[in-house]
């Protein structure tokens, strides 16, 4: 049971009436008693809500970013009109509104309310209960119940980077030899032949075409197709931190997804695996129609865990799903304490059977900090912005010398830039 406004208004008028025209603990007594049984009969004719039926429709994805609309649907078998409110109640993170509705169901009809969410977070987005409070005839007090009408959202990663797919995809094209040029290189396939000019490389030439022809002849190179491409993310405490808005991880997850676009785009066969202390998620290589809907469920739910990733594991379960040579891109930090504790003593198994990429989320607030000389605090912030600054240069050549390719960008500028080294990698044949 719940008492509405009304009944304190009830109550405040039945103290006039006391203080006015029976100032005693009768007339106290009477105005209580009648105040009680008035709401108790209200309590009494209310609609029962325990007899009501609620069932869910609506979406069950939404992008983030987006908005989706769920219909709850409430049905009174009652033979009692019901008059009330309804509370939907969902985490604060989906974004959920109206927080309250308005009911009027009469007795063998149901009544439909639209809920419009606007999560502000990915993963799995689930109702918790209904509460319905059905007010009585006098409006003085309200029958009160829960409902569990479950239904879930998913909310899926924004990819607002899938606006540079157009430009890449035409950049593809001219490496493959659709648009403009084709490329020579170790490890391509054979395309054609053509005559040698200055600036060729000697070990394209072809001697026996050239003996055949009288003339120097150089083969041209198609890359291959069907290369494998293994997209890794460091769930661990690193990909937790913030770079202004955005989590290091959903930055990473914007880059991942551009990256798993064009590469089956360019007939590479792409997985995923994403790990921390445990593996947390795995997509094995998919065909180009159902990589990108695998990739997005699969990482939708991925969230950092605080824990220092076990890099030893993480190589573990890139050798075991990685058969053949392939390119591993490698989601994670270039902070100096991480590499060297974590990733430099395994990344030789990583190196000696695989192309590696390491592509880290820069934060650009220390090149700004870098810059300030305003006072002596600012003057400080330089100081150990620097000392980052050349602690993660540092650590990148240590990586360049062991043959790993390193991105480092700001959240807005890594998924254009990862594919973009992608992109350089299948040019110079390295794939």
């Amino acid at each position: 049971m719940a008492l509405t406004g009304r009944a304190a208004l009830a109550a405040l008028a039945g103290v006039l009436v006391v203080a006015l025209v029976a100032p005693s603990w009768a007339g106290v007594l009477v105005v209580q008693g009648l105040l009680a049984v008035a709401v108790a009969v209200d309590v009494a004719l209310a609609a029962p809500v325990g007899r009501l039926r609620m069932h869910r429709t609506g979406d069950t994805s939404v992008r983030l970013g987006e908005s989706a609309g769920v219909t709850l649907a409430v049905a009174n078998p009652g033979p009692r009109g019901l008059r009330g409110w309804l509370r939907d109640a969902w985490p604060p993170s989906a974004g959920a509104r109206p927080r309250q509705h308005r009911l009027d169901v009469p007795a063998g009809h149901t009544q439909r309310l639209a809920l419009d969410l606007h999560p502000t977070r990915r993963g799995d987005r689930t109702a918790d209960r209904v509460t319905v409070r059905a007010v009585g005839p006098l409006g003085l007090a309200a029958r009160q119940g829960t409902h569990r009408v479950p239904w879930t959202v998913r909310v899926l990663p924004a990819f607002p980077s899938r606006r540079h797919l157009p430009a890449l995809l035409a950049r593809l094209r001219a490496i493959e030899g659709r648009v403009a040029t084709l490329v020579r290189g170790p490890g391509t396939e054979l395309d054609s032949l053509r005559e040698y000019v200055p600036g060729d490389d000697v070990r394209a030439i072809d001697w026996r075409a050239s003996a055949r022809r009288a003339d120097v002849m150089v083969r041209t190179w198609r890359p291959e197709r069907d290369r494998q491409v293994l997209v890794v993310l460091d769930t661990g405490r690193t990909s937790a931190g913030r770079v202004g808005d955005v989590p290091r991880l959903d930055a990473a997850l914007d880059a991942a997804l551009l990256l798993a676009a064009l590469a089956a785009r360019a007939g590479d066969r792409v997985g995923l695996v994403a790990h921390d202390r445990r593996l947390r998620a795995y997509v094995g290589y998919r065909t180009r129609a159902e990589l990108l809907p695998n990739l997005v469920q699969a990482v939708s739910r991925l969230e950092p865990d605080l824990v220092e990733t076990d890099m030893r594991g993480l190589v573990s379960a890139v050798l075991r799903r990685a058969g053949r040579r392939s390119l591993v891109v490698l989601f994670s930090t270039l902070d100096a304490a991480p590499v060297e504790e974590g990733l430099l003593p395994v990344l030789p198994l990583l190196t000696g059977r695989h192309t590696v990429l390491l592509a880290s989320v820069a934060d650009p607030a220390v090149e700004a900090m870098a810059e300030g000389r305003g006072d002596a605090p600012a003057v400080y912030a330089a100081a150990a912005a620097e000392q980052t600054r050349a602690e993660r240069a540092r650590v990148t050549a240590v990586l360049g010398r062991l043959g790993v390719v390193v991105v480092h960008a700001a959240p807005d500028r890594l998924p254009r830039a990862v594919s973009d080294a992608y992109l350089q990698l299948k040019e110079a044949g390295r794939l």
